[in-house]
């Protein structure tokens, strides 16, 4: 017989586990119901395979111990999975696959009648009107996987570390069953941080897990395009066929479509239809979704509704790490100090680091040496100047601060002193001097001649801010990168 008086001795566990686990690992992994109390052993369910399995390696024993210690006895876990309907189809479905891939390989060439591809290709004349249900697929080939999911963007090649380690988690579950408890999944950050990655990585694991399921993974400028080439040639009906006859839609960079309303109004009936169907969306994004400008905010509010997760800039030991993962892959080594050099100069983003050794490479084969401390220390001072920002003009930040915080110039110079327009001139005073070469007592006289000492309490106030506040010190990041965008057109 259950005992279901034991759930508060959950909920007390819980809480525990919750001041000693990391927030973003509590949110991912502990979305547990519980059943009850039998013979000793706590009965919970979860969502799906995946979370229970995940659940179970990562905190099984540590939950134990927690529950064993309130009751003064020994518990144990036990975890049913809720089974969804992508997982009540999978026998099937694997032995559909199966059957397919062994009369490939009797094949030599592969039949264009064969079931549709799960990845968007672009096929003949012929070979669409084989498949009337869904025109713009073909086989799934490796041909056709490569056309848009990018194979060396893996789960297995990227660096997990403590910037990507929410997003990288949250990534794996929507792999592994798509359409269920993510979605739709929204991964925003800077240029060259690794949303691009995370994203194929998505497409490429699903491919390999769920090969009877559609995928189109494509960029935003790319669906904008064929978008407006459809509107041209009259074909809409066949875009919204190819597009809202899938089970997967990956796409990327959405804040291309800032400003175009047209594709916008197509993307917004587009998302309704899949996610209405039980579908799997995958975005990415330079920036949150409430962030995005000249934006329809019914289509905002969408991107908005299911896990949102950001990558920041790695740190010290992440980036080195990454160093090492990449000469991995291009079978090549460095020495510990070349490596620790890059890592410590190159504090930008993955793609700087990238290039950082593709340049120090090229070098030592050109001249026939090994890589040494030397030659990556003047590769590193070349490529140093040129990552540097342009210089950021003061008038320019002032205004995009005033217009990010809806305040007129005159309101963030001058001496009201409420508390918005206080914080505004803070995050200005902050942005100047972070991104400018300006003195805190010029910074002061560019509002009204406030004293030095008043921009130092400011700029330390936003930086106790950021430290403290994930949300701010993102809305902070992207401030800043609009500030050197608007400085710069």
């Amino acid at each position: 017989m259950i005992d279901e008086s034991n759930e508060t001795v959950w909920q007390k566990a819980l809480e525990i586990a919750k001041s000693q686990v990391p927030e973003s690992e509590f949110i991912m992994w502990f979305r547990l119901g519980y059943l009850g109390f039998e013979n000793g052993t706590i009965l919970l369910r979860a969502n799906n395979t995946f979370l229970r399995d995940q659940f179970m390696r990562k905190y099984g024993d540590f939950m134990r111990e927690i529950l064993s210690s309130i009751m003064g006895m020994q518990v144990n876990l036990s975890v049913e999975a809720q089974s969804s309907a992508i997982e009540q189809r999978l026998p099937l479905q694997k032995a559909t696959a199966t059957s397919l891939n062994s009369s490939a390989k009797k094949a030599e060439k592969p039949n264009p009648q064969q079931a549709a591809s799960p990845v968007e290709t672009s096929t003949s004349d012929e070979e669409t009107s084989n498949n009337s249900s869904y025109p713009a697929y073909s086989r799934h080939t490796q041909e056709s996987r490569t056309a848009n999911l990018q194979p060396r963007y893996t789960f297995e090649s990227f660096v997990v570390g403590e910037n990507s380690n929410f997003a990288f988690n949250a990534a794996a579950a929507v792999a592994e069953i798509p359409g269920t408890s993510y979605n739709p999944l929204l991964i925003y950050g800077g240029v060259g941080l690794g949303k691009t990655h995370l994203m194929h990585a998505i497409g490429n694991r699903i491919a390999e897990r769920h090969p009877e399921l559609r995928i189109i993974c494509v960029t935003a400028e790319d669906f904008t395009n064929e978008f407006i080439k459809t509107i041209h040639d009259r074909t809409t009906n066949e875009f919204k066929n190819k597009y809202r006859n899938i089970d997967v839609l990956l796409i990327d960079d959405i804040h291309f479509f800032q400003s175009k309303h047209g594709v916008q109004e197509e993307l917004f009936h587009t998302f309704n239809a899949l996610y209405d169907s039980g579908k799997q969306l995958v975005f990415t994004c330079d920036r949150p979704a409430s962030e995005l400008k000249d934006f329809s905010e019914r289509l905002k509010s969408r991107f908005m509704m299911g896990l949102k997760t950001d990558l920041t800039t790695p740190g010290f030991e992440t980036r080195a790490a990454i160093i090492r993962k990449k000469l991995e892959l291009y079978k090549r080594t460095f020495s510990e100090d070349v490596i620790n050099l890059i890592a410590k100069s190159i504090e930008t983003n993955v793609r700087d680091l990238d290039s950082c050794i593709h340049q120090i490479i090229a070098y030592s084969d050109l001249i026939n040496v090994e890589p040494t401390y030397d030659i990556a220390q003047n590769i590193i001072k070349q490529l140093t100047n040129a990552f540097k920002p342009a210089a950021i003009n003061v008038s320019s930040i002032i205004k995009t601060v005033a217009d990010y915080y809806k305040l007129s110039i005159s309101d963030l110079k001058g001496k009201k002193r409420s508390k918005n327009i206080a914080l505004a001139r803070q995050v200005a005073m902050y942005i100047i001097r972070e991104t400018t070469d300006y003195s805190t007592t010029e910074i002061g006289s560019e509002f009204n001649g406030r004293d030095h000492t008043t921009v130092m309490h400011s700029c330390q106030k936003i930086e106790d801010l950021i430290k403290f506040d994930s949300i701010f010190a993102s809305a902070m990041n992207r401030l800043i990168q609009d500030c050197k965008e608007n400085s710069s057109t």
